[in-house]
This record gives C-alpha cells, structure tokens and sequence, in this order.
C-alpha cells in the first residue's frame, strides 16, 4: 500500500510526464521537432520514465531540474553557452530592430551569460490596465519566437511600477502584468517549465521617479532569460 507521503510525488510525477507527452523531440538548441510515430513511442516512453524517475526520486530543487533538463533535450555544456546566447542576442536585435529605434525595447547583455530583455508599460499595457495591447501582440509573438529557437533557457518576468500610488497596490499591479506576459507567453507555446513571473512593485527603479521621463523608464516588465547548464 502507498504511504500518504507518496501521494505529492506520484503527482508531481503524472504531471511532468504529462508536459514532456507531446508528439515532439528537441534539436540542439532545444527546439521541438516532429517525431516519426516510433520515435514517439520510444522516446517518448524514455522522457516520461526519466522525469517519472526524478520526480519519484525527490521532490528537492535538483529533481525539478533535471526534468527539465530533460524536457529541453539536455543542458548547455562549456564554451558553447556563451555561444548561444550571443546567438540568441543577435536574433533579438534582428527581428526586434523596430521596436528597439523606437524605445519600445530594450536588449541588454547581462554577468554570467544571461540576457535582458525589457518592454515599457507605456507600449504594452493602457494606463492602470494589465491587459496587453493589442497592438503589441505582434511584438509579443516575436519575442516567444526566439525563445522558442532557444529552447535551452529558463526566463523570469519581473513587473515594475514607478513610485506613484500605494506601495501594495504598485505591487498588485506589477504582478498582473507580469503574470499577462507569463500567460502571452504560455500561448505561444512556450514550455511553461520555463517561465517564472514576478511584481516587484516600485522597489528596484532603474531611473529618478521624480520627473515623469524617469516613471516611464521605471514602468516595465522586464525578462530574464538565463541559459539552463550542466551543475
């Protein structure tokens, strides 16, 4: 008979194996790729036994890793890290030239391999609103673009507010919008074991609050996105 305890990990299990049964395999970048129906039988049946197997095995931080690990196809290894992201820089700024002239995004190169890419509340959300405008889906859908031919990554969105109104309700708010991109993102198919999403209310300002030039930079919803490495 099963003891209680192992109720959270046969959970944890059925639902990982669950995300990894879709009639897809990972190229080298962790992208999805069509399966043959052998190949699905047999790597498929090889996926869910190894995420059924770490998440049996733990339900600590390393176990969540290594299903994702192997969700993606396998970690970045060495020297090719840095390759891969500038790779993925480069793609940003190709396909985001538009918005970026127009300072609508912004890409910036982070420590340790990871990348920044940071939208303002003024193009993507109304006024009090955590809605994403219309008019910026066709952004939206460029951004999960790329990071769906980076598939070894894992992004984090923050949301941020400049310093007017309460400090709950900035944070609330925040949340939301981060959450929206979370969930735009979820819609372009991007693997939810991917993404984190975050409000940070008006507690890490990257200008003055004082004029309204510096609320607008402060009002944004920025995504992190760090390479996922062997370690």
């Amino acid at each position: 008979m099963l003891s209680t305890a192992s109720f959270p990990r046969l959970l944890l299990a059925a639902a990982v194996t669950t995300a990894l049964t879709g009639c897809v395999t990972m190229d080298e970048y962790g992208n999805p790729q069509p399966m043959s129906q052998t190949a699905q039988g047999a790597g498929l049946g090889a996926l869910a036994g190894a995420a059924t197997g770490a998440a049996l095995g733990s339900l600590s931080a390393n176990a969540g890793r290594g299903a994702l690990i192997g969700a993606i196809g396998g970690a970045l290894v060495g020297a090719a890290v840095g390759n891969y992201m500038e790779q993925q820089r480069l793609d940003f700024e190709r396909a985001l030239a538009n918005e970026i002239q127009r300072g609508d995004i912004r890409i910036e190169k982070l420590p340790n391999d990871q990348l920044l890419v940071s939208m303002t509340s003024n193009t993507a959300f109304d006024f009090d609103s955590t809605r994403i405008k219309p008019g910026f889906y066709s952004t939206m859908d460029k951004i999960a673009n790329i990071v769906n031919q980076y598939g070894k990554t894992q992004l984090t969105i923050g949301g941020h507010t400049d310093s007017v109104g309460s400090d709950q309700y900035n944070l609330d708010l925040s949340r939301r919008r981060a959450a929206a991109v979370q969930s735009y993102l979820l819609g372009d198919q991007v693997l939810p074991a991917r993404l984190s999403a975050y409000g940070y209310g008006e507690t890490q300002p990257i200008a003055s609050n004082n004029n309204e030039d510096g609320r607008q930079l402060n009002r944004r919803v920025d995504i992190t996105i760090v390479p996922i490495v062997e370690g």
